[in-house]
């Protein structure tokens, strides 16, 4: 497929942002290029949550023999860029004090904060602006920040590994379905989710640390979903120095690591995300088990499902989720032995 100028360089802003998942929450992810005469002069990404913008990156990395070539480049930007003061000054008013005279975004910011100010106050400068270049792509590299700010709730991604005979488990005993490749890309997306989340039947039979330790990056918080305090004091995920939150019944002789959410019982599924979102949880990734999936299946509230299939057959145990109606596949690959299959929901909400 071939790709106008501006759709080079947005694809460019796109794959900048992405070096920011995992570590942006519940801010998005942003790419900068600054290009000019078709030479970029200076790029950048959102690095880390509360700290300087893209665009702020990408003005800083101008060699000194470039800057007087600002006021004559175009900068290309996957997000509207901001016009408020948050925990960083508005990127507009950047834009403006180096004189850019052009700037190409994907998509119009849709926090009510933004929402289009940041395009009409440089507009409203002389600034020419073109928008919704490969906007599609730009809100779909974006989808937990839409979420976020559109549904108020976490991006909710449910992930399992299920043998070809659907199975996920043994009854009562920790099963390995998936191969060494497939847990691999399960740490990567461990990385790049803000909390990751199981139920007391899981913790209780595999014991897992829930940690991103076959992949880079950092660990996203734990959660823990034990109403009747069932799970023993010995997990690992009770005893590690990493943090873990758990709804359910305090438990005595914990570390400060953990936290506890009291109830007198199972809430819903609207009530936990919005606890989550608390956290400033954007990216959820619920890995189980079954009954948890089930519930965000039966709730409707899911964006995702990720599954990894093992050609491997277990005969009887513990069978899969039911995928409902109104899904459709995003895609499906192979990892060595394994097949992952990628499916969205059809509602939003």
């Amino acid at each position: 497929m071939n790709h106008t100028p501006a759709e080079s360089w947005m694809k460019r802003c796109f794959a900048l942002a992405r070096r920011g998942e995992g570590l942006v929450s519940p801010n998005p992810m942003v790419g900068a290029v600054l290009v000019h005469e078709n030479r970029v002069i200076g790029e950048g990404w959102h690095q880390k949550w509360g700290g300087p913008h893209a665009e702020v990156f990408c003005f800083q990395s101008v060699k000194p023999e470039d800057r007087q070539k600002i006021k004559e480049s175009t900068l290309y930007c996957s997000l509207e860029p901001c016009s408020h003061f948050g925990k960083t000054p508005p990127c507009a008013d950047l834009i403006l004090q180096f004189g850019v005279p052009q700037v190409v975004v994907a998509n119009v910011d849709p926090n009510p904060l933004v929402a289009g100010a940041g395009l009409k106050k440089l507009q409203d400068h002389g600034v020419i602006v073109q928008s919704e270049v490969l906007a599609s792509e730009g809100a779909w590299l974006n989808r937990a920040f839409f979420t976020w700010i559109q549904y108020q709730r976490p991006y909710v991604v449910l992930k399992w590994a299920e043998t070809a005979d659907g199975f996920i488990s043994k009854k009562g005993e920790r099963t390995a379905i998936s191969n060494a490749v497939s847990r691999r890309l399960s740490h990567r997306w461990r990385a790049a989710a803000d909390v990751i989340l199981i139920g007391a039947n899981t913790a209780i039979t595999d014991d897992p640390e829930l940690t991103t330790r076959y992949y880079f990056g950092k660990d996203p918080l734990r959660v823990l979903l034990d109403w009747q305090g069932s799970t023993p004091i010995d997990a690992k995920l009770f005893q590690d120095q990493s943090p873990c939150l758990i709804f359910g019944k305090y438990r005595a002789g914990l570390n400060e690591f953990k936290r506890f959410v009291e109830g007198d019982g199972p809430i819903t599924m609207p009530e936990l995300l919005q606890s989550l979102r608390k956290e400033s949880c954007t990216v959820l990734l619920v890995e189980g088990g079954a009954n948890v999936h089930q519930k965000f299946l039966d709730a409707g509230i899911w964006d995702e499902i990720r599954i990894i299939q093992s050609p491997e057959s277990l005969g009887a145990g513990v069978a899969a989720p039911v995928i409902p109606f109104g899904v459709y596949e995003s895609k499906s690959f192979q990892l060595g032995s394994d097949t992952v299959q990628i499916l969205l929901s059809g509602r939003r909400g």
